[in-house]
């Protein structure tokens, strides 16, 4: 199963707010074993929203919305979801329960908005404020604060996606070549891409924009522990014979 993330927003947009989720969900995947497979940016317009969520919807990905589920005007994720799928919105009871109990007495309309999600969903609980997101189609949706969003995730990952976690197994090995050059090791990536399909293969050159910097490539490979060893034993051997120098990147 692949993993994206949608992260919604104006304010993300014009810059007013600098995006943190996009780093955080991509260490809460890596803690567990698990990548991002894309990630997108959109704002509040609706019917941008809603082709953004109905692409969404059709790759059969795992993913997760940050932002847009409250119950302002400018709140439009819940909505445009719902008309993404085709389905209606609807109070969902377990989400009017738990906002019955947080808010008591003081409980109005425009509070039970925050349960109102398209038919079908589950809730999502918030240990912060207890106010929940919700799930459907394996699409999470979460608040816009990471301190009620990042722990939500924590949580869909580690019910949710249990049987997939593969710490262990999954690992990251790189080196650094230094002086090296791209287009002299691009026939060396794609003989290693084609004999072990099930890792992924990495490139990130530098280049020396000051005096006394060197040039240098990162090259590396993640995946299955067995294969990513057998892999990065090729590049150095071969990396070697080319009489470059490297070292292993920590």
């Amino acid at each position: 199963m692949a993993f994206g993330a949608i992260i919604i927003g104006d304010e993300i947009l014009s810059g007013r707010r600098a995006d943190k989720h996009f780093p955080k969900l991509v260490e809460l995947l890596g803690a567990r074993g698990l990548r991002l497979a894309w990630a997108r940016y959109v704002g509040d317009e609706p019917q941008r929203l809603i082709e953004a969520l109905r692409q969404s919807f059709a790759t059969g990905d795992a993913v997760f919305s940050f932002g847009g589920i409250g119950a302002t005007p400018d709140d439009r994720t819940r909505q445009c979801a719902a008309a993404a799928l085709g389905v209606e919105l609807a109070l969902h009871p377990q989400a009017e329960a738990i906002l019955r109990a947080k808010f008591g007495d003081e409980i109005t309309p425009h509070r039970l908005q925050l349960g109102v999600f398209p038919v079908g969903s589950a809730i999502i609980p918030n240990p912060y404020n207890q106010i929940p997101g919700f799930s459907i189609r394996d699409h999470f949706f979460v608040p816009g604060f990471p301190v009620m969003a990042w722990p939500m995730v924590e949580s869909v990952l580690d019910t949710h996606f249990r049987r997939l976690h593969h710490v262990e197994d999954y690992v990251e090995q790189a080196i650094t070549v230094w002086d090296g050059y791209e287009g002299g090791l691009i026939d060396l990536m794609e003989a290693i891409t084609a004999a072990f399909p099930d890792t992924s293969l990495f490139s990130l050159p530098t280049i020396a924009e000051a005096e006394g910097e060197r040039r240098s490539i990162e090259l590396g490979v993640k995946g299955p522990a067995l294969s990513v060893s057998e892999a990065m034993a090729r590049i150095k051997a071969v990396v070697d014979e080319r009489g470059y120098v490297w070292q292993d990147k920590v």
